[in-house]
């Protein structure tokens, strides 16, 4: 990834396994034998590789956030402090287990988030309020400075019908003066902000500003007429999270059986504990791009799908999912469920049947020693990587030792395996008449640029392996 997608990620969400102690590997939750002396530090190290590659991945306004529990917490805050020094760090309570986890002393109800990106970003966007939690307030002025002479502008009618807010009349000039707080004209009534006491007040927002919070406005009948309510549906991230969403073994043990049935996977994570780390990043972000590496049972990817159903058409957000084949994970768990939340289940209609693509790949190990037989191999395995870090996925022309394939955004991409397939794939190109980026194989570093002077116009040149093997030799100098 490092080569496909270096600088392109949102946001990061990682659930790494806890290091709780068990002498086993079960995913997730453990990790080093408690007895081991070295625990602490052989999990640092496993983290701090991982960590140090997914740096580079984020862009320059992209936030990584990494779940943990009390074993590791403390650790895992100064390893980052020290891989994402100057960055700006910030940690979540999170109430995932209600009922508890016995430990000597106490009962452990909760993890943590941490949430890391560069210092002076605005990244965390609004929390979303649940419409029975929404605070209303009277959107008329009251206190200190509540007059209407104290704001001329702020004075004037607000439209209601049906009960509902439809429109805002004109400011009235100073020696104009209603008769009571709500007047009827014909099927509309007329709010103005006027107290029980009949005292000309004003509204919190002027008239050139009212129209951009109608949204949040609500009406609310009374016996002599109506009063208008702000309330906002939105709010700052808080720093503890409380809510019966967030327990793990409704919305993630449960589920996951439920979208999985012969699934075995222990401890996955709500879905709606994921989500609400991953929404405020992402809610203005529709074409966003999301990775998570330890990726389990999916739980990343189901809640990118739901965030995605929110916004119906405008919602284009993609995921990638990496997990290991331990126990069967990613066949069995992971790629199951994420099927399932896009085919839907009917006992879970508001968070599946979410309509999506879905590429299932495996990586696999190839020899970096620079030989000549091993760069052919390489390039000839290098199909589906270039095919993803270019976005380009359909193939439209294929021959012994070329393909061509391309993207819904009308964009070409050609990959040539062999000196005998550049002129075939030359002449395939000059018939579509496109624009291409064209990866050659080369065994060295040039892309075979005097082969394709007739048509330097029409692409662009990358040699392969070169441009892969270099961030190799990059990472692991």
């Amino acid at each position: 990834m490092n080569y496909t997608h270096k600088g392109r990620i949102d946001a990061i969400y990682i659930d790494p396994p806890f290091n709780t102690g068990a002498k086993d590997w079960k995913y997730n939750n453990n990790y080093v034998d408690v007895n081991d002396q070295w625990r602490h530090s052989k999990w640092l190290s496993m983290m701090s590789k991982r960590l140090q590659l997914a740096k580079s991945l984020l862009k320059r306004d992209g936030v990584l956030i990494c779940a943990i529990d009390d074993n590791e917490f403390h650790h895992l805050g100064c390893l980052l402090e020290d891989i994402f020094n100057g960055w700006e760090m910030h940690c979540v309570t999170i109430v995932h287990n209600p009922r508890g986890i016995q430990g000597s002393n106490f009962s452990y109800t909760h993890e943590y988030a941490y949430f890391v990106f560069r210092k002076g970003l605005k990244v965390i966007g609004a929390r979303r309020i649940k419409a029975e939690d929404i605070d209303w307030r009277s959107l008329r002025d009251n206190g200190g400075e509540s007059l209407r002479t104290d704001a001329r502008n702020c004075f004037y009618p607000i439209i209601v019908e049906d009960e509902k807010v439809v429109g805002f009349g004109d400011v009235l000039k100073n020696d104009e003066h209603p008769l009571k707080q709500t007047v009827k004209k014909g099927n509309s009534f007329y709010v103005y902000p006027i107290d029980k006491q009949a005292i000309e007040r004003k509204w919190r927002y002027a008239r050139q500003s009212v129209e951009s919070i109608q949204h949040l406005l609500r009406v609310k009948k009374t016996a002599k007429g109506y009063e208008i309510e702000i309330g906002k549906d939105f709010g700052t991230v808080r720093t503890v999270w409380q809510d019966s969403r967030y327990d793990s073994n409704e919305n993630g043990t449960k589920l996951v059986h439920a979208l999985v049935p012969d699934s075995t996977f222990d401890f996955p994570k709500s879905v709606f504990n994921t989500y609400d780390c991953i929404a405020p990043i992402l809610y203005e972000r529709k074409n966003a791009l999301v990775l998570d590496y330890f990726a389990g049972s999916g739980t990343t990817g189901h809640a990118v799908l739901m965030l995605n159903k929110e916004d119906g058409d405008s919602g284009k957000r993609k995921f990638i999912l990496c997990t290991n084949s331990e126990n069967k994970i990613a066949e069995e768990v992971c790629y199951p469920r994420i099927n399932k939340v896009i085919k839907g289940h009917k006992d879970y209609p508001d968070i599946t049947g979410i309509p999506a693509n879905l590429k299932y790949f495996k990586t696999d190990f190839v020899d970096a020693k620079p030989t000549d037989r091993n760069k052919k191999k390489l390039v000839d395995k290098s199909t589906e990587m270039l095919c993803l870090k270019e976005d380009c996925f359909d193939e439209v022309e294929k021959g012994s030792d070329f393909k061509i394939f391309k993207n819904s955004n009308n964009k070409y991409i050609g990959i040539i395996y062999d000196d005998d397939g550049i002129e075939s794939f030359k002449k395939e190109a000059k018939k579509m008449k496109k624009k291409f980026v064209v990866y050659v194989f080369s065994l060295d570093e040039s892309a075979r640029e005097e082969e394709f002077e007739d048509m330097s116009d029409m692409v662009q040149l990358k040699p392969i392996p070169a441009v892969i093997l270099n961030v190799y030799k990059r990472i692991f100098k």
